[in-house]
């Protein structure tokens, strides 16, 4: 094992700073190639879970806005659905940041959609009792809707 594999194991800012520092000075031979593909690919692994939450929290309060609202307005006068706007926006806004940071991710969206809209039926189902044939079978959002922070489906 070479001594970067073993610092990588034992003090992996050391590592990170290591590598940083061989990669500057174009010592491309000394670097600990295996560890490095190993973070690089983890790294993007963390950013599309990441997209993928927030995408399914953002679907499903879509989702309950849409096919949920308009009953639960009509039962109590005073619901006006602010804590779902304010898990929206902050949705929103998470996702905005994360595009930013990771610009790469943009091409990733619409599979990221397509990926988390069952488990967004799923938990719109489970938090307001609708039946599941309630919901649209795929995504009835367009990535720039469901990014926009000034849109909110029409009720149903």
């Amino acid at each position: 094992m070479t001594t970067l594999a073993t610092l990588y194991r034992t003090n992996y800012a050391a590592w990170a700073q290591r590598n940083a520092d061989l990669l500057r000075a174009r010592r491309f031979d000394e670097l600990d190639i295996e560890h490095l593909l190993e973070e690089l690919g983890d790294m993007s692994k963390s950013d599309r879970r990441e997209l993928h939450s927030r995408l399914l929290v953002l679907l499903a309060h879509l989702l309950k806005w849409q096919f949920q609202y308009q009953s639960l307005s009509e039962r109590w006068r005073e619901f006006k659905g602010y804590s779902w706007r304010s898990t929206m926006v902050e949705q929103r806004a998470q996702l905005d940041g994360l595009l930013r940071q990771s610009p790469g991710l943009k091409s990733a969206i619409e599979e990221a959609i397509a990926e988390a809209y069952p488990a967004a039926v799923r938990l719109a189902r489970k938090d307001t009792g609708l039946p599941e044939t309630t919901f649209p079978e795929t995504c009835p959002y367009s990535s720039a809707q469901i990014l926009d922070e000034d849109y909110y489906p029409e009720t149903a």
